[in-house]
């Protein structure tokens, strides 16, 4: 509350909160929008019934599963985001413009939003041709196809920009506060129904939420613990000349976070895992036998639970590793702490140093990658221990939301600090 009330002080502050609140609760608005020509409660059995999509409806802040105007969300602004985040370590272009600094950024950003919107528009039609495979739509016009395009389109790049303003105008990641609150939107209703599933005071189902609830303060506990930690490497600097001064010895740190990837893996395993899911639907009703055969053995595979957490457990934990080899590159680090005059006591620079960081980043993927791997198939294991599927404990959701909130503090944080230092 003492917090809060220092917000609402500043003036300044006050409005960015006001700003990020508003156009918040305006994507809230916008999900309650629907586009024409579908069956809704059909539409929800759908995604209620696959564990793939319902995850894909859950992240998007259930406009699927209402078939909102802004259905795809922010989903192909982070693909495109994470494209080129990718090209930036593999093409000579693209990694000149992220060492340019702000101008660099600027044109990788732009870049970002023009590649977005063929994105949108491919991973509309794919949504669009599946649910129509299932009975979902009905047949449609070129027109009926072209207005659907268009709307799902445009209310992606609507929710680019909105995020872009949060972030400019407003307080905290506009893109990843839309996905928090997308998140966050499901949980009434899943309260709702778990009240009125405990209304028979059924002693089972009451040791189940009792249960869940502990399970779910505990993850909150260990994301917050894994994401903030990290391992120090101890870094000397040697004494150096500078004109006519002397500067001695400084002993420094490299830290070196345990989970160096974010979320960022269990993104990419879960768009691998979407795949065999969406070709094994639209290829049911294939002229040919051994094809529907194919696609129905597919569907009912991924149906399992257990081979479907496996799978997806596996996915995370390799896509951990690769995206901090990417990301993490021990030669360029030595090669900068030697052109810098640093050294990590008992190691020579150079190539012993890098031996050394590797070993360290890859013991510390290897917890990283078991952390996110369970937090990925965490829904499955908490269903099965509490038997309660009212309420649902997405892992990847709760490691989205403590991620966001903690660095969103971090900014309100350093604007009170800053509001102090300048009021004194």
């Amino acid at each position: 509350m003492s917090t809060l009330s220092k917000i609402w002080n500043f003036k300044d502050l006050r409005n960015k909160v006001i700003v990020a609140v508003s156009l918040l609760l305006l994507t809230r608005v916008l999900a309650h929008i629907p586009l024409p020509g579908v069956d809704l409660p059909k539409l929800k059995d759908f995604f209620d019934s696959n564990q793939i999509f319902g995850l894909l409806n859950m992240f998007s802040g259930g406009t699927m599963s209402q078939f909102s105007i802004i259905l795809m969300g922010v989903g192909p602004y982070i693909t495109a985001s994470i494209i080129f985040q990718l090209l930036g370590m593999v093409v000579p272009y693209f990694e000149n413009l992220q060492k340019e600094g702000e101008s660099g950024q600027k044109k990788i950003s732009q870049y970002t939003r023009i590649t977005t919107v063929p994105l949108a528009i491919i991973q509309s039609y794919s949504m669009f041709i599946l649910l129509k495979s299932q009975g979902i739509i009905p047949e449609w016009t070129f027109f009926d196809l072209s207005v659907m395009l268009i709307s799902a389109t445009a209310g992606t790049i609507l929710l680019m920009w909105i995020g872009e303003i949060i972030t400019e105008k407003g307080i905290g990641n506009g893109v990843s506060l839309i996905i928090s609150l997308g998140i966050l939107s499901g949980f009434p209703s899943q309260i709702r129904n778990t009240a009125v599933l405990l209304q028979g005071g059924d002693i089972g189902k009451i040791i189940g939420v009792a249960l869940f609830l502990i399970i779910f303060l505990v993850t909150i506990a260990a994301i917050i613990y894994i994401t903030e930690g990290q391992r120090n490497i101890p870094v000397s600097y040697a004494r150096r000349n500078s004109g006519s001064k002397t500067y001695g010895a400084i002993d420094s740190h490299l830290p070196i976070r345990v989970n160096i990837s974010g979320v960022i893996p269990i993104i990419f395993a879960m768009s691998i895992m979407i795949v065999p899911g969406v070709v094994a639907k639209y290829l049911q009703n294939a002229q040919t036998e051994w094809i529907r055969n194919a696609s129905k053995y597919t569907e009912t595979l991924f149906q399992n639970d257990a081979f479907y957490a496996v799978l997806y457990f596996v996915l995370v934990f390799a896509f951990t590793y690769f995206y901090t080899g990417v990301v993490f590159k021990p030669q360029q680090i030595a090669e900068n702490l030697q052109k810098q005059g640093g050294f990590v006591p008992g190691l020579r620079p150079g190539s012993e140093t890098r031996d050394y960081l590797s070993k360290i980043v890859s013991r510390i993927t290897f917890v990283g990658g078991l952390f996110l791997g369970v937090i990925a198939v965490l829904p499955f294991i908490v269903q099965a221990a509490t038997n309660i599927d009212t309420l649902v404990l997405g892992g990847t959701g709760i490691l989205i939301m403590v991620s966001v909130v903690i660095e969103t503090m971090r900014q309100i944080n350093a604007q009170l600090v800053m509001h102090t230092y300048d009021k004194y």
